[in-house]
């Protein structure tokens, strides 16, 4: 079977200022706000929102990453050893309200992985999700507070986020699984 292409850039870019409009209406200042992006795909997006959040208030918005792959619950069953990348958190986080950025959101285990790896930083007033593409199939109770596209697939499918930066091409793609 084909790839299908789900998203193309003007649509993922159509997107992503529709989530920033939603934090920045949700959030006013975004004074106590800061995104923090999975790594890798999801710090990518975090950036661009950062941007376009920035644009729109006319000042920054505190922007972190998050490496998580110390927190994974499936890393002794991966093939090889998980590479372990660092996360760059800029400010505490305790008493802010934290955007936790992705890129696909399908069982919910890496959220998971990465709120246990989140909260080694400190105690947040809250955590808030946002993702490019909700594919469904949950194994734990999590849910996005913001959605780029939801898109059903089967398990046997698989949903890859194309970014320029890390992949030369701005696409979503749906795949069969191999």
């Amino acid at each position: 079977m084909p790839d299908t292409r789900l998203l193309n850039c003007n649509e993922m870019s159509r997107i992503l200022e529709r989530l920033a409009a939603q934090l920045h209406e949700r959030h006013d200042t975004c004074d106590d706000l800061m995104l923090v992006g999975i790594e890798r795909r999801g710090a990518d997006l975090a950036r661009r929102l950062a941007n376009r959040l920035g644009e729109r208030l006319g000042h920054g918005v505190l922007l972190g990453s998050l490496d998580i792959n110390l927190y994974r619950d499936d890393w002794t069953s991966l093939v090889g050893k998980p590479h372990i990348g660092q996360s760059r958190i800029p400010e505490s986080v305790d008493g802010r309200t934290i955007i936790l950025v992705d890129d696909v959101l399908y069982t919910g285990r890496t959220i998971r992985a990465a709120l246990e790896a989140l909260l080694d930083y400190g105690r947040p007033h809250a955590v808030e999700l946002l993702v490019l593409i909700d594919r469904g199939h949950r194994e734990l109770p999590i849910h996005p507070d913001y959605v780029g596209r939801v898109i059903n697939t089967s398990r046997q499918e698989q949903v890859d986020v194309l970014l320029t930066e890390r992949d030369g091409e701005e696409a979503v793609l749906l795949r069969a699984a191999s």
